[in-house]
């Protein structure tokens, strides 16, 4: 708990506003991909082909619009941003191991690499000054 606090206290501490359009870019991209999977449920099934023999493969398929409908309105406004970003690595990395064993897609990779990377920085820097975290803190 301690080492929160002092993530939290140095990034309010050096929040600026590209960061925070950063964070809200990822969390309106990650609820866009959302509503592509949903509005494309055959592509996202074969995105899924590769995984499915492994136990439990297709449960990701429910698992993964609903975490990036709720965790990019999460993340957007920086709202339990942490946790949000914790439900979208799971995802992320089984984005990057299904390029890997089914069709290789380069712009899918890089995407995925990306929004990867970008969820492991606010994981640690999370949601900073200008958030709905930092609002509710300072209210109490």
């Amino acid at each position: 708990m301690g080492t929160i606090k002092t993530l939290n206290k140095w990034a309010n501490a050096h929040t600026y506003y590209p960061l925070d359009l950063l964070r809200f870019a990822l969390g309106v991209f990650l609820f866009i991909k959302g509503i592509h999977f949903l509005n494309h449920m055959p592509a996202l099934i074969q995105m899924f082909e590769p995984i499915k023999n492994i136990p439990g493969g297709m449960i990701w398929l429910h698992y993964v619009m609903p975490a990036h409908f709720i965790g990019g309105i999460l993340i957007a406004f920086g709202l339990l941003t942490r946790w949000a970003i914790i439900a979208q690595i799971p995802i992320l990395v089984g984005a990057i191991l299904i390029n890997f064993l089914g069709e290789m897609n380069g712009t899918n990779l890089l995407v995925a690499t990306l929004t990867l990377l970008v969820c492991v920085f606010f994981l640690f820097y999370g949601s900073g000054k200008h958030s709905a975290d930092y609002y509710f803190k300072m209210q109490q």
